[in-house]
């Protein structure tokens, strides 16, 4: 599998999008999260198995107020990949960020792909629509 350029389809990359290098795609363990400082944001970045998906989304559990949504349980409901909170368990959509507890609760979730072995997260969040 060539790790390099793998953009998925949803997330669109633009000349405008700054980039954040964060890792080594390989330091990355499936399904485990890590945190990493995006500008002056936590975000938890998640590899998941079995096809080594990336997702991240901001890294603080709204229910909390704790940045811990890194240390989750990842896993899925169905065909959706959710992270669920070590503190309340609340879980959340990995792609969408929405609570899917409470749905008028939603986490940033920001654009992230590999470039030449590399995990680069974009510098701002997602607008998606919504809650």
């Amino acid at each position: 599998m060539t790790l390099t350029d793998r953009v998925p389809d949803a997330m669109p990359i633009t000349p405008t999008t700054s980039w954040v290098d964060v890792c080594a795609f390989e330091a990355l363990q499936p399904d485990r999260g890590v945190c990493a400082l995006v500008g002056n944001v936590a975000v938890a970045i998640f590899r998941c198995w079995p096809d080594d998906e990336l997702y991240a989304l901001a890294n603080v559990d709204p229910f909390s107020g704790a940045s811990v949504l890194s240390r989750g349980i990842v896993g899925s409901i169905g065909d959706t990949p959710v992270v669920a909170s070590p503190i309340f368990k609340n879980r959340f959509d990995l792609r969408t960020g929405e609570a899917l507890d409470d749905p008028s609760t939603r986490v940033p979730v920001y654009n992230v792909h590999v470039q030449h072995g590399r995990v680069l997260v974009a510098s701002s969040p997602r607008v998606l629509a919504g809650p």
